[in-house]
């Protein structure tokens, strides 16, 4: 995975912690669980604030 494979990461987040309200995740904890993913392969500092939210928004959505 890579940080634009948004909706990957937000299912890998949602079952990784399936007990994580998403809204309430700090995005520097967030960017931790996504470089720690199985299976993320990318640069950590390539993400950014709208990556993040990207991926946090996707989540949410997941999880409802």
């Amino acid at each position: 995975m890579k940080w634009t494979d948004t909706l990957d990461i937000a299912i890998a987040l949602a079952e990784k912690y399936p007990d994580v309200d998403p809204q309430y995740v700090r995005f520097t904890d967030l960017h931790r669980w996504v470089c720690e993913l199985d299976g993320f392969a990318d640069d950590p500092n390539r993400s950014g604030e709208k990556i993040l939210e990207a991926i946090q928004l996707a989540w949410i959505d997941e999880a409802r």
